[in-house]
C-alpha cells in the first residue's frame, strides 16, 4: 500500500507496475502457518481487513496498475491481479482459488472474481479450487495477454509505454468514474457518467487532445 502512496505522489511515475519475486510465482496467497496470528484474535481479523484494503487500494489510484504475472497466481495472489487494472501473464502461470481445498474460502478477493467473470464460472472457481492455466485465464477475461516468457518484458513495457502515452489526468477521471458506475444501476451509472463526461471536457488536455486531432498532430499533454 506504501508503494501506491508513493507512487501517485511522485508526478515522474506514470504507471505502475506489479510482479512477483523470481520467476515461478506471481503470489501464491497468504502463508497458511501464520493463520492463528500472534496478536490475538482481534488484531489477527484487523490484518486480514488490511487485504481488502489493498485491494480498494488499487482502485482509488490515480495512475494505471499493470500486473506482470510472471509465475502461478493463487488465492490472495489472484486478487492482486484482479485489482490491476491490466495484466500479462506468462506461459505456464496458473490461476486460481485453491482455499476450499485446506477448509477455507477466498472471501475478500471473491469481490473482485465476482466483478470480472458470470456467477457460474465465478462459483465454479471458488467451489471446486480448481486451477486454470493461463490461456484458459485470458480466454476467461482474467488477463488480458498471454506470451512466452521471453516476451513477458517487452509485452509489459509495451502495454505499460502506451498508458505512460496518455494524459494522466483523463486516465485518473476515467478510471475513477468506471469504478464508481461499475457498482450502480443502470440509469445511475448513465447519470453519473454524463456528469463526469462534462468534467472530463473542461479539462485542459481535453482541448488539446482535439485541438491535436484537429491540427493532424501528436498531442502535447499537461496532465491537467
Amino acid at each position: 500500500m506504501d508503494g501506491l502512496d508513493r507512487a501517485d505522489a511522485d508526478p515522474a511515475v506514470r504507471v505502475v507496475v506489479l510482479t512477483g519475486a523470481g520467476e515461478k510465482v506471481f503470489c501464491a496467497g497468504g502463508d497458511l502457518g501464520q493463520m492463528a496470528g500472534d496478536g490475538g484474535f482481534l488484531a489477527t481479523h484487523d490484518g486480514r481487513r488490511s487485504y481488502g484494503k489493498l485491494l480498494a487500494r488499487f482502485q482509488e489510484a490515480r495512475k494505471p496498475t499493470v500486473a506482470r504475472v510472471n509465475g502461478h497466481a493463487l488465492a490472495g495472489g489472484l486478487g492482486l491481479v484482479l485489482a490491476c487494472d491490466l495484466a500479462v501473464a506468462v506461459e505456464g502461470a496458473d490461476f486460481g482459488t485453491p482455499e476450499i481445498d485446506v477448509g477455507l474460502f477466498p472471501m475478500m478477493m471473491m469481490a473482485l472474481l465476482q466483478r470480472h467473470v458470470g456467477r457460474k464460472r465465478a462459483l465454479e472457481l471458488v467451489l471446486t479450487g480448481d486451477q486454470l492455466p493461463a490461456r484458459e485465464a485470458l480466454a476467461l477475461g482474467l488477463v488480458n495477454r498471454v506470451v512466452p516468457a521471453s516476451e513477458l518484458d517487452g509485452a509489459v513495457a509495451a502495454l505499460a509505454g502506451k498508458l505512460a502515452g496518455k494524459s494522466q489526468a483523463v486516465l485518473a477521471l476515467g478510471r475513477r468514474a468506471f469504478f464508481t458506475a461499475e457498482d450502480l444501476p443502470l440509469p445511475a451509472a448513465l447519470e453519473f457518467l454524463a456528469s463526469q463526461l462534462s468534467l472530463n471536457v473542461l479539462a485542459d488536455d481535453a482541448g488539446e487532445g482535439v485541438s491535436a486531432f484537429l491540427e493532424k498532430r501528436p498531442p502535447k499533454w499537461n496532465d491537467r
